[in-house]
């Protein structure tokens, strides 16, 4: 009997996927990122912006009904994004997702539930779908409203005109029912706003904005050897790679100690004599440091010229308008702050823009105003970024750091560079 029993629970135990849990485990927690030494140590030792990796594998694992997720591509690199598309493709659970990843929602999402108007409108399709489909329906009531109230005008005149004309009041009193039958409906506005950003460059640079020769770094492990580059003006240039690989110590130093980056450990960098370059870091903390009111802020960054009702605009553009430009820098959220820098390199007209994440805290306007701004800016723009819609909308350069110390350097789209990756592969 005892047997029996213990046949029924192996089988039971196997029908829960116990003797695959250990390798399902592991195999969640490579994709996205933790190193096998690492899977059965302690979770405090695995890094703080890591932990929610692990959280996110620990909700992955237990193959729920229905999965709720907030932000899921946060802190994750571009692989990492592409294998959680691909696992939450194959899982049967429903999902529900917030997300400002653009390319994410196209990849994974059936339903799109938009909030707005003051009301939750659900749509079929991806995220293309949807804004195809919410700015249609909002244009055809709009066009359904005019003729509504064409409509209203014509009968209203008939009604007036004939109402006491023996001969036409029964016309009349139609008129007058078909009138009130007809229903002008609210549009509301919208709750999103879209900053206006546009980057002018003051000086043109001609030729080459900046040249490296044998850049070598290296922390715990070589970042980087012997790279060597040359950046021409008005290259748009993405930096990708895993996270922990080296990104921004690669832009860094890329920008030198002559624009708030760091030393190589040898090698030399040269920028052009002309070149002013703007830097949006992905830890800005230092930037906000002072208690200064939103105005005063952006005072800092004026040019000569500029007046009060220049920063004044600057800062309406960027959507802080009447009593928040008297507020406190230091009450401003991640999104808000990354504003404030727009708005300084906006002010300043540098002609290199060296951008860190600068897609992260962003709502879909801000990132697609900001991606519509650099693609129309002339200057020379590198930056690094997890957001693929975006490295893909601007990038005609790719530098992929990789976690061995090298950095491929490819001359092209970011899907021209993941086909010649996929042909090397």
């Amino acid at each position: 009997e005892d047997y029996m029993k213990a046949a029924e629970l192996e089988g039971k135990y196997a029908e829960y996927g116990g003797y695959t849990a250990e390798a399902k485990a592991g195999e969640l927690l490579l994709g996205i990122g933790i190193p096998i030494e690492q899977h059965n140590g302690p979770m405090s030792n695995v890094a703080p912006g890591w932990k929610l990796r692990v959280l996110l594998a620990q909700a992955l694992f237990s193959d729920p009904d229905v999965l709720l997720l907030d932000e899921p591509t946060n802190n994750l690199d571009i692989h990492s994004i592409h294998w959680l598309e691909d696992i939450l493709n194959q899982i049967k659970s429903t999902i529900v997702i917030i997300s400002h990843d653009r390319h994410f929602l196209n990849e994974v999402c059936t339903h799109m539930a938009d909030m707005d108007y003051g009301t939750l409108k659900v749509y079929p399709g991806n995220y293309d779908s949807y804004m195809l489909a919410s700015v249609q329906a909002r244009s055809q009531q709009l066009s359904n409203n005019v003729k509504a109230k064409e409509k209203i005008a014509e009968l209203a005149a008939f009604v007036a005109r004939f109402s006491a004309n023996a001969s036409k009041a029964r016309q009349a009193t139609s008129r007058q029912r078909q009138l009130e039958k007809i229903e002008i409906v609210e549009v509301k506005p919208s709750s999103r706003q879209n900053p206006f950003i546009r980057f002018d460059a003051e000086k043109k640079l001609h030729n080459m904005a900046v040249e490296c020769n044998a850049l070598t770094k290296a922390y715990d492990r070589p970042i980087f050897k012997n790279f060597k580059i040359g950046i021409r003006a008005g290259e748009k240039i993405a930096i990708i790679g895993q996270n922990g690989a080296g990104k921004t110590t690669l832009l860094k130093t890329i920008l030198s100690k002559r624009f708030e980056g760091i030393p190589a450990d040898s090698g030399d960098v040269k920028w052009a004599e002309n070149a002013n370059v703007g830097v949006m870091p992905q830890d800005n903390t230092e930037m906000f440091a002072k208690d200064e009111l939103l105005m005063d802020w952006m005072n800092n960054w004026r040019n000569t010229g500029d007046d009060d009702q220049v920063i004044r605009g600057t800062l309406g553009r960027l959507l802080f308008s009447g009593d928040e430009i008297g507020k406190s820098v230091k009450v401003l959220s991640g999104g808000e702050k990354g504003r404030m820098i727009w708005g300084k390199l906006m002010l300043q007209k540098y002609n290199v823009l060296a951008m860190d994440e600068p897609t992260n805290h962003m709502d879909m306007e801000s990132i697609e105003s900001l991606q519509i701004a650099l693609e129309k800016f002339d200057g020379t723009l590198i930056f690094v970024s997890h957001d693929r819609e975006f490295v893909s909308a601007l990038a005609n350069r790719i530098l992929e750091v990789k976690m061995d110390g090298t950095v491929v350097d490819y001359s092209g789209t970011y899907e021209e560079y993941l086909r010649s990756q996929a042909l090397a592969g």
